[in-house]
């Protein structure tokens, strides 16, 4: 707050004053004043807070996010992160030490965040102060020369009729002018505006202003804005998102350890997690069939399950993308699919030593997929596979193979085996989906000039050196009582088999748990009505005056003003001004023709 004195200049203040304006008229350069560490902090501050800035780092968040929908994200899809890598050695290291994979808890993404929420704090607060203290003020005062304002217009008031040979008398013209703006004042004050009666120069007048709600709706923006943030920011601190590949007839329970990969939010405690139990009891692939432009595309995939909560009954339910399943507050979304062939070894004394459902990580919209199969103990030496596996197997003019439909038309699962070390004895964690060759000895494929093992469902070979067996099993329905009963006619049949369901598929689940989900609801809901209501409720100030003539008439004087653009308010004070004026004109010829009254 200024003291009373600050406008007074000292001898010291002038004399400094006339030394630097002498120096600026001998230099003719323009002297600033020095602003100092306080000056530069209170300009920074108000830089940052201005609505300028916001609207720039609002724009700068969403540029930021770009890279996020690019490239994929740990948090949400870390196997295709993992992909990237093996498909771009070069490029994923760089990328990641931008924390392209990572982007929305990058320091650069935080950086934008942080300095938005700040921003828009220092920018809705004051205004709110501001808004505050302009509702509980008067209407201004009226202007004195309303012809300057928009809309101006003007509208006679009728007078009584003076005695015979005499004139109408002053009295008599104030009391009707005073009673037009006292009915003006009732009719604005009917129509939403705030109204004060104002009396300049003997001549009466109503001030009226309305609008208000604009900037109403304009801080219910801004400040929903900022509770989106900060649930959020913090809402989302609480909450977790895991990932699990889950194959056809297999389940997963809800707890840390049975996820493929979990990212908690920093505040959350894991022992808050509901035990459910998720199954997957089929995967339905609907592709295009009809469109010759467009065979094999996807049209839908539906994921049925049942979910089943502790010692509770199970439950069944439906996955499709974009569709989520609501199950004990936490979101199941489907992220993908593919197929998992499910693959026996034996040794060479025909016990089984592995036996399981591979993933195989689909690598085009036709679903060649790549897997890795690795078996670490029960043979001679530790045996990894590099897989590929072709839904429909067709045959390229090089020679390689390749899938022309991505639905189970003639599967082909072709295999390149290696022995040695997998790397997996010191407890370093590996990836399920990749196989380091370089200390083990290849056996089949590439340049060991032995084929790579080519299996169709229901087939079995021998390991190259005497490993054992491999079998590419057929899960078809009956399949199994089948070929236990008669293997020669399975395999002699094997061709002219139906292969729709001989191969497992695979979902690949992303569980997601957000607390914050209703509040963020509730603020862009508050969103979109204080954007419409600041975008469509217009601020405009309106005056009624009964304005004395020199030549003893008296008019009604009307004006508008606008905060802002509003292509409207000439017309909304021509229309007032012939509403008024002709009630006005109403009561005067009511009174002449009741005298008495």
């Amino acid at each position: 707050m200024s003291r009373p004195d600050d406008h007074i200049d000292s001898p010291e203040r002038a004399t400094a004053r006339d030394a630097a304006s002498l120096r600026q008229a001998q230099d003719g350069a323009v002297v600033q004043p020095k602003l100092g560490f306080v000056g530069w902090v209170r300009f920074a501050w108000r830089q940052l807070t201005s609505m300028r800035t916001a609207l720039l780092l609002l724009l700068l968040l969403a540029i930021a996010a770009v890279p996020g929908s690019l490239v994929p994200q740990r948090s949400s899809d870390p196997n295709g992160v993992t992909q990237y890598f093996a498909d771009n050695p070069e490029l994923a290291p760089v990328l990641d030490g931008f924390q392209m994979f990572d982007v929305y808890t990058s320091a650069w993404f935080s950086a934008v965040y942080l300095l938005l929420f700040v921003s828009l704090i220092g920018c809705v607060i004051p205004r709110t102060k501001h808004h505050f203290e302009a509702l509980r003020a008067r209407p201004p005062r009226t202007p004195v020369r309303l012809s300057r304002l928009a809309g101006y217009t003007e509208r006679p008031l009728s007078l009584p009729e003076p005695a015979e040979g005499g004139s109408a008398s002053t009295s008599s013209a104030s009391e009707r002018a005073d009673a037009a703006i006292s009915a003006a004042a009732t009719q604005l004050k009917q129509a939403g505006y705030r109204v004060e009666r104002y009396e300049l120069r003997g001549e009466a007048s109503v001030s009226a202003e309305r609008g208000y709600l604009r900037e109403t709706g304009n801080l219910v923006f801004h400040t929903a804005l900022v509770g989106v943030l900060v649930a959020v920011g913090i809402g989302g601190g609480f909450g977790f998102a895991g990932q699990r590949v889950v194959v056809e007839g297999q389940s997963f329970v809800n707890t840390l350890a049975a996820y493929d990969s979990f990212n908690p939010g920093r505040f959350f405690d894991d022992t808050t997690l509901d035990p459910y139990r998720l199954s997957l009891e089929r995967l339905d692939a609907v592709y295009e069939t009809r469109n010759q432009d467009a065979i094999g595309q996807p049209i839908d995939f539906t994921a049925n399950v049942s979910v089943q909560a502790k010692g509770g009954e199970s439950e069944s339910g439906v996955v499709k993308v974009n569709e989520p399943l609501r199950v004990h507050g936490t979101d199941v979304y489907l992220l993908g699919n593919g197929y998992a062939p499910t693959i026996t070894v034996r040794d060479p004394g025909g016990e089984v030593v592995f036996t399981d459902a591979v993933p195989f990580l689909p690598q085009d919209a036709n679903l060649t997929s790549i897997g890795v199969v690795k078996v670490p103990d029960g043979l001679e030496q530790q045996v990894g596979m590099v897989g590929f596996f072709y839904p429909t197997q067709t045959t390229l003019a090089s020679g390689a193979y390749t899938s022309s439909y991505p639905d189970l038309i003639f599967p082909v699962l072709t295999l390149n085996v290696y022995q040695g070390d997998l790397g997996i004895n010191e407890g370093t964690p590996t990836s399920v989906y990749t196989l380091d060759p370089s200390t083990m000895e290849q056996l089949t494929g590439g340049t060991t000039g032995v084929d790579s093992i080519e299996l169709m469902p229901g087939e079995t070979v021998e390991l190259p050196n005497g490993l054992g067996t491999i079998t590419f099993e057929d899960v078809s329905p009956g399949a199994g009582d089948a070929d236990a009963a008669d293997p020669d006619a399975a395999d002699s049949d094997a061709a002219t088999d139906d292969y729709a369901q001989s191969v497992s598929r695979f979902a690949s689940f992303d569980i997601h748990d957000d607390p914050s989900q209703l509040w963020v609801l509730a603020f862009a809901v508050l969103i979109l009505a204080g954007l419409l209501v600041s975008l469509f409720v217009p601020r405009r100030r309106m005056w009624v005056k009964a304005a004395r003539r020199p030549d003893g008439t008296v008019v009604l004087e009307y004006a508008g003003l606008a905060r802002g653009e509003d292509p409207g308010l000439e017309d909304a004070v021509a229309a007032f001004a012939d509403r008024h004026a002709g009630a006005a004109s109403r009561e005067s010829a009511d009174g002449r023709a009741n005298p008495s009254t």
